[in-house]
């Protein structure tokens, strides 16, 4: 079986027909959240059921590597990004929470309450480049046992959250959503894309990415469906360079125009979670299947790898 589905011709100048989808490990019960460290040359991810962040250390090639547990127990963390120092900010289902590890290892309570009122579960993350923090939290951690522990929501909604450290201000942004999950800005950061992953538990549910316009104060506007999922659902996802959304699929790796055209697939064996750009180039892209962890070299940059 080929690994690529080509859909529009400018796809085939996106990837190269000699690299190989490789997998690099296998044994995660739901592998979710890589964020590569282009200064130590790693990647983190988490494995969610078991309670663990993962450490994959490339070797020079960038497709084989030796991986270990960075920590454990872990709060059931999910998505990760780094902040404008580079320390890593973390959804843990578990403490239902986002957090920031300090450089000496310490970790930070970023938000746990909105209103007085505990979030529900941070799913995932990005930091924007004046250093407010953007996160999504839908109910997934707290539904069952499985991902965190199992509870009843408390503010009465899954909200998009944006969190401004200079003022210590909690905001929802986005308040619309059934289950908001992937987040990432668009490379001008003019354009802020968020998955609905509703359909999860309601087939009529969303199953798409949204967009929204992005005010310089941070509000948002022109709420659009930027690109509506065809195998599965959408999760994490990155954009590159020229504005193209990499996004992970139930059949691989979706790859859209910044016009939401579909442009074609990098197929892989597992339901798909999330995705990033690696490597000392920004063009290896790691890809959270179920179980395992892949990566493939594509024609690209990855906009916004620390």
């Amino acid at each position: 079986m080929s690994e690529y589905l080509v859909l529009d011709k400018s796809f085939g100048h996106l990837i190269s027909g000699n690299a190989r989808v490789r997998k690099l490990w296998t044994g995660a019960a739901w592998a979710e959240g890589p964020v590569f460290f282009r200064d130590g040359n790693f990647l983190l991810f988490s494995d969610i059921p078991n309670d663990r962040i993962m450490r994959f250390v490339p070797d020079f090639t960038g497709l084989e590597g030796t991986i270990s547990v960075y920590r454990q127990p872990a709060n059931n963390t999910n998505g990760h990004t780094r902040d404008l120092q580079g320390r890593l900010v973390s959804c843990e289902h578990g403490a239902r929470r986002v957090t920031r590890t300090e450089l000496d290892g310490r970790i930070t309570v970023i938000a746990d309450s909105y209103n007085g009122k505990k979030l529900n579960s941070p799913n995932d993350v990005v930091v924007k480049s004046d250093g407010t923090i953007w996160f999504t939290d839908p109910s997934y951690g707290i539904l069952s046992d499985l991902e965190g522990w199992k509870a009843e929501p408390e503010y009465g909604g899954c909200h998009v959250f944006r969190f401004d450290p200079s003022s210590n201000k909690l905001e929802a942004v986005a308040t619309d959503f059934v289950k908001p999950n992937g987040i990432a800005f668009s490379p001008d950061e003019k354009i802020l894309y968020v998955a609905d992953t509703g359909a999860s538990h309601d087939p009529e549910g969303p199953r798409h990415i949204r967009a929204f316009d992005v005010s310089g104060d941070g509000k948002l506007s022109n709420s659009r469906v930027f690109a509506e999922c065809d195998a599965g659902l959408f999760d994490g996802f990155r954009l590159d360079t020229d504005g193209r959304v990499w996004s992970s699929a139930g059949d691989g790796v979706h790859c859209f125009a910044p016009s939401g055209q579909l442009l074609g697939k990098i197929l892989v064996p597992e339901v798909v979670a999330n995705v990033t750009f690696g490597g000392f180039k920004k063009n290896r892209l790691y890809i959270c299947g179920t179980t395992s962890l892949y990566a493939v070299h594509v024609s690209v940059t990855g906009a916004q790898v620390p």
